[in-house]
C-alpha cells in the first residue's frame, strides 16, 4: 500500500492526464432496456432483490434479458416462482446505493445480490470507510429488507480492463485486489453471505464494446454460476 502511495504521488501529473484522456474517449452505452421487476418460472417462491451498479444495470447487454438480472431469473426459473426486483444505476457506489435503500420502498427479498465496488475503486476514497459502509449496506438488506441469504460478487480485476492504459490501469488493478480481498475476510465472518468470483474477463472479445463492461456471453455464465450456488444452497 505504501509502494502504491508514493506511486501514485510520483505519477500523479501523468494518472490525471490519463483519467482524463479514459473519460473522454470512453464509449458511453446504456443500461440494458426491458422491466426491472418481473415473475417467472414455477416452483416454490423465491424473490429476489438485485442492487448494484452498471454492470447490474446490464451496461454492456441490449436488454435485461440478456443481462445479468434477466439470465439470473430464468437459470432459477426452473426451481422456483422467481419474483425478481433490481435495483442499479450507472455510477452507483456503495454509498450512493445504501441511501438509495434507506430511502425507496422496495418489496421484501429472500435473497439479495450485490455488485458494487468498481466505482468505489476508481473514485479513490478510503478503504476502511467503503468496508463500513458495505456491511452498513448488508445490514439493511438483512434488517430492512428481510434477505435471509447474501451473495456478495467479486470487485471486479480492473488491471484486466482493455480501456484503461498503464500506469493508470496497473495502480487501479492492485487497488481493486486490495478492496476486494478486504471485503471477502470481512464476509468470512458472516455465515448468511456468499462471495461469488466473476467470471474470466481477459477474454475482450466477451466483454462490451467499450473494453470496460461486461458482455451478453460474460453476463451469462456469471449468472450460471450466481444461480449455482443459490440452488446449492438449498431453500431459505
Amino acid at each position: 500500500m505504501i509502494l502504491d502511495t508514493l506511486t501514485t504521488v510520483i505519477l500523479s501529473p501523468l494518472l490525471l492526464i490519463q483519467a482524463i484522456g479514459v473519460r473522454k474517449a470512453a464509449l458511453r452505452l446504456p443500461e440494458a432496456t426491458g422491466p426491472r421487476n418481473a415473475t417467472c418460472g414455477s416452483g416454490p417462491p423465491l424473490r429476489v432483490l438485485i442492487v448494484g451498479d452498471s454492470s447490474a444495470a446490464g451496461v454492456g447487454a441490449p436488454t435485461q434479458d440478456a443481462a445479468l438480472a434477466g439470465q439470473l431469473a430464468a437459470a432459477l426459473s426452473s426451481h422456483h416462482t422467481v419474483h425478481w426486483h433490481l435495483i442499479a444505476s450507472t455510477g452507483a457506489t456503495t454509498p450512493t446505493t445504501l441511501a438509495r435503500l434507506q430511502a425507496e420502498t422496495l418489496p421484501a427479498a429472500d435473497i439479495a445480490i450485490v455488485i458494487l465496488g468498481v466505482n468505489d475503486v476508481i473514485r479513490g476514497g478510503p478503504m476502511p470507510r467503503w468496508l463500513r459502509t458495505h456491511s452498513l449496506l448488508r445490514a439493511v438488506l438483512r434488517d430492512r429488507k428481510g434477505a435471509q441469504r447474501l451473495y456478495i460478487s467479486q470487485v471486479p480485476p480492473l488491471g484486466a480492463f482493455p480501456l484503461l492504459p498503464n500506469p493508470l490501469r496497473w495502480l487501479l488493478g492492485r487497488r481493486a485486489v486490495r478492496f476486494d480481498m478486504a471485503l471477502r475476510t470481512a464476509l468470512g465472518h458472516e455465515p448468511d453471505t456468499r462471495y461469488v468470483l466473476l467470471p474470466d474477463m481477459l477474454d475482450v472479445t466477451d466483454m462490451a464494446e467499450d473494453g470496460f463492461h461486461p458482455g451478453p456471453v460474460i453476463y451469462a455464465t456469471w449468472a450460471k454460476e450466481m444461480a449455482r450456488q443459490i440452488l446449492s444452497d438449498g431453500p431459505v
